[in-house]
């Protein structure tokens, strides 16, 4: 690692469904060999793009660093791999560590129990080299460590981001079942939206979905107000390349182009939606206000409506699909040339809208399989298309019998 700008092959870990959006994002950051896989991408990067990728991603809820990999059978082989890794060219000797383990094992079935053998091995190799050992600090560590077992094959990585990333600094209130920012991000982004134009989220909760469409908008790094990433406390930490990312990430910082309101039917939903906006910095850009489904209309011009409704899952179908077909009732009548799209847990209640969906994908919401449904609200739309053309036909003929 002490190398002059060296290369990293990194792991940058994400949520089911959104591999291809994050591949994309971290191409878009100047990233090498980038590769989808199963809820992570791989790529390689030098300091600056691992530092970049931390502050700048949207998508991602961690960043990795992979340092060895080998197999164990038995906590014995374990012990031992982990031991034969050179600690001391990552952590002082006095210094603080966690572990996080993660199994798709037989063979390891006890995450923590993993955990505090791969510590006591960390820990036994530094006091029989200095007599000497660091110590375990689960919440302000110097160096985060993440271990991963497959079958036997145990990955050992270090974590950049140390907290997760989807901690963007901005929300410390929310209603229940907040939905997590990383999803929220991937969810706008998946629609395509360019920044611009109409947004609207007439269920907003706590403003997560109206707080990432803004900083989309503004092309806000999501993770500026981050209090330390795990690099900052490496060894190998450079203040300078890190100043830098962090000067050109902001200096790409624009003007938002969009008209972005959310509403909720609960006011406390409101407040916290607004608290939680003035932190994130939005204030100017972001509109909301106390209104229940019913009463929502689209602003003109078409646009986006993004929907995180109840899912309502312990609900009768009857009670539950009479909320989802009120939903594409007002759709129809008030939502003229908008994409909306429906994240909803209840497969049965979406079919309930009586929208056929133009688009279906797979997502998580936590632990929720859901489906997020494209409806492409175009009646008003086709009639004014129909009306123009119509019209344009008319004029023709016209014209040609005044030839005549």
């Amino acid at each position: 690692m002490s190398e002059l700008n060296p290369m990293y092959a990194m792991v940058a870990k994400t949520q089911f469904g959104l591999e291809q959006i994050l591949a994309e994002e971290l191409r878009q950051l100047g990233a090498e060999e980038v590769e989808a896989h199963n809820r992570a991408v791989s790529f390689k990067g030098d300091l600056a793009v691992m530092y970049r990728a931390n502050l700048c991603l949207r998508t991602a809820l961690k960043v990795l660093v992979p340092i060895n990999k080998f197999r164990a059978n038995n906590e014995t082989q374990l012990y031992d791999g982990i031991k034969k890794i050179n600690w001391g060219q990552y952590l002082e000797k006095d210094g603080r560590l966690v572990i996080h383990t993660s199994l798709r094992s037989d063979i390891f079935t006890h995450s923590q129990y993993v955990s505090l053998k791969c510590k006591d091995a960390i820990v036994d190799q530094f006091r029989e080299k200095y007599g000497e050992r660091p110590s375990v600090d689960l919440t302000h560590p110097d160096l985060s460590i993440d271990i991963h077992i497959n079958k036997d094959e145990v990955t050992v990585s270090l974590d950049s981001s140390s907290e997760s990333l989807h901690r963007r600094g901005y929300r410390t209130d929310s209603t229940l079942a907040p939905i997590n920012e990383v999803t929220a991000a991937g969810m706008i982004m998946l629609t395509g939206w360019n920044g611009e134009g109409n947004y609207y989220d007439p269920m907003c909760g706590s403003g997560t979905l109206l707080i990432e469409a803004g900083m989309i908008a503004r092309n806000m790094p999501p993770n500026l107000k981050r209090a330390q990433f795990g690099f900052e406390r490496w060894k190998n930490f450079d203040p300078m390349i890190f100043s830098q990312v962090r000067e050109d990430a902001i200096a790409q910082i624009r003007e938002s182009k969009a008209n972005i309101i959310g509403s909720d039917k609960t006011f406390k939903a409101i407040d916290i939606s607004r608290e939680n906006i003035t932190r994130a910095g939005l204030d100017e850009d972001i509109k909301v206000s106390n209104k229940r489904f019913e009463e929502v209309k689209g602003p003109e011009g078409g646009g986006l409506m993004i929907i995180n409704p109840p899912y309502g899952e312990r609900l009768p179908i009857d009670e539950i699909g009479a909320f989802y077909k009120m939903m594409g009732d007002q759709m129809k009548k008030e939502f003229d040339g908008y994409d909306v799209w429906v994240i909803s847990s209840n497969i049965a209640a979406l079919k309930m809208t009586g929208l056929a969906p133009s688009k279906k994908i797979q997502l998580f919401n936590g632990a929720l399989e859901c489906r997020y449904h494209k409806f492409e609200i175009y009646r008003g739309t086709r009639d004014k298309k129909k009306l123009a053309a119509q019209e344009e036909g008319d004029g023709e003929r016209l014209g040609e019998v005044e030839k005549g």
